[in-house]
């Protein structure tokens, strides 16, 4: 096996074998298919002195369509302890195989967690399967912009970190009510 490493937005992450562990395998970053034309996916050979094109190369892209936090900055980290973010680089950025849209980062709260346990998404129990932690209370975490919304409408909507907040979040939610919970 070759190694390469795989480019995925800003994120360089090592692979014995190539671009190929499925969406979703979470023993790590994602890394997900490469397919040429995806805009947040792409794979460069780094190690060894395979072919060019055994992959393609990553579009270009700019922060201003994927890094821009929701203040239109540079998007600001939201948490390394514990990491967040779908691509784990501790970033609330997202690219087409995040269909959850990751993109609101927030403190949550003992409400907010018990809410999404409600709804099926249990986020304070530890899946070390999945290199899960567990969150609680005052976390920092990459939220769905659905589920950050759902919980608004159910008065329990987390607090959140503006700059760390991705621009995309904006799709699903006003910036008023962002700021209406932003952290103090």
């Amino acid at each position: 096996m070759r190694a390469r490493s795989c480019v995925l937005g800003l994120s360089i992450l090592l692979v014995l074998g190539g671009c190929d562990r499925p969406p979703g395998d979470v023993a790590g970053p994602p890394i997900v298919e490469v397919r040429a034309g995806d805009v947040d996916r792409g794979c460069a050979l780094g190690l060894g002195d395979a072919a060019e094109d055994a992959c393609p190369a990553e579009p270009a892209r700019t922060a201003v369509e994927v890094d821009t936090s929701v203040l239109g900055e540079p998007l600001a980290p939201c948490s390394l302890a514990p990491r967040t973010g779908y691509f784990r680089d501790g970033s609330c950025r997202t690219g087409p195989s995040d269909t959850g849209r990751h993109v609101v980062c927030a403190a949550v709260t003992e409400q907010f967690l018990e809410f999404t346990r409600s709804r099926g998404n249990d986020l304070s129990t530890p899946a070390p399967e999945f290199s899960f932690p567990g969150l609680k209370p005052g976390d920092r975490w990459c939220l769905c912009a659905l589920r950050w919304r759902e919980a608004l409408e159910a008065g329990v909507a987390p607090p959140v970190a503006l700059a760390a907040t991705h621009s995309g979040a904006l799709r699903h939610v006003t910036r008023a009510q962002l700021e209406a919970h932003a952290l103090r």
